[in-house]
């Protein structure tokens, strides 16, 4: 075993399980999050606090620039040197996070994709001014089914580089995420998968808007308004393309703020929803049920015995 991965949905408690386990095991958190790579992205990613991070080293956060492009390839790359590191240091690897694309990179590997082709890319986002997003995921649906299943019809960056794949490279983007069964099977066994998943979606929901109208309160709107005066980020940029950022930044833009929680809260329901589809395709996984009262202690109980500890 090379390390063990917490995953679930955003809201879900992964958190609160990797800081209760850190107080019994000597380990260090590898975020497995496509937000938490950038810095000054604090208080709508719920990045881990000051006092989180010092009780329990962090790694894999604050480590881009909101201008600068992170891949699951990228990932897969550094989660697999940091964990050999802490392991070498004595010290339990536990990678906490909600990017399961990123989970899936590390556990069945993932072939160098096309690079971006602004080109097409440009002729994609004319394309979905004219016809809607819907329409280029229905197109998606047809090429590539497997990947149109876990994407949103509105999910525009997705889909986007969904097709742009399909057009540079003739293969779906699902064809490039897979590996031999039997390497998949190893690298599975590699990095056993702890997920929390809710017994009730209403449960995750309330923890969602929870969480929203505690990031409103703490200065998310500010926080998406000091990376608006920087003046050289766009709504285009992945980064920027966090769920909560692009609701923000399109409300600011706007010039009403009015219907930001609601856009907010709907497109992390959303989110969370993706999330558990990609679960739901790695059979292998450990669930735990986040909703139940005794989630923390019986996830905890998991990894420890996975861990041998």
């Amino acid at each position: 075993m090379k390390g063990i991965v917490l995953a679930g949905p955003t809201a879900s408690g992964k958190t609160a399980v990797a800081l209760a386990l850190a107080a019994q095991l000597p380990l260090e958190v590898i975020s497995v999050d496509s937000a938490l790579v950038y810095r000054g992205m604090d208080i709508g990613t719920a990045k881990p606090t000051p006092a989180e991070r010092a009780a329990v080293p962090h790694h894999l956060i604050d480590i881009r620039d909101p201008l600068e492009p992170y891949s699951a390839a990228q990932f897969a790359a550094d989660a697999m040197r940091l964990a050999a590191e802490i392991r070498a240091r004595g010290r339990l690897p536990l990678l906490v996070g909600g990017t399961l694309l990123y989970v899936k990179a590390l556990r069945d590997g993932i072939d160098a994709m096309p690079s971006a082709d602004p080109a097409v890319r440009a002729a994609l986002d004319a394309r979905a001014v004219s016809e809607g997003w819907p329409a280029l995921h229905a197109e998606l649906a047809r090429v590539d089914p497997t990947t149109a299943a876990r994407l949103a019809p509105n999910d525009s960056q997705r889909i986007q580089r969904a097709l742009e794949v399909w057009q540079v490279s003739g293969r779906p983007l699902s064809d490039w995420h897979l590996r031999s069964q039997a390497v998949a099977s190893a690298a599975h066994a590699d990095w056993p998968l702890v997920a929390l998943e809710p017994g009730s979606r209403a449960w995750l929901h309330a923890r969602i808007a929870e969480r929203f109208d505690t990031m409103l309160a703490a200065g998310f709107v500010d926080e998406v308004r000091a990376l608006r005066a920087r003046g050289d980020l766009h709504p285009a940029l992945p980064s920027m393309r966090c769920v909560g950022y692009r609701q923000a930044w399109a409300a600011l833009e706007a010039g009403d703020l009015a219907p930001l929680r609601d856009t907010g809260i709907a497109a992390t329901r959303q989110l969370a929803k993706r999330q558990l589809t990609w679960l739901r395709s790695m059979p292998d996984r450990h669930i735990v049920a986040c909703d139940a009262a005794d989630a923390v202690p019986r996830a905890m109980a998991q990894i420890r015995a996975l861990a041998g500890a």
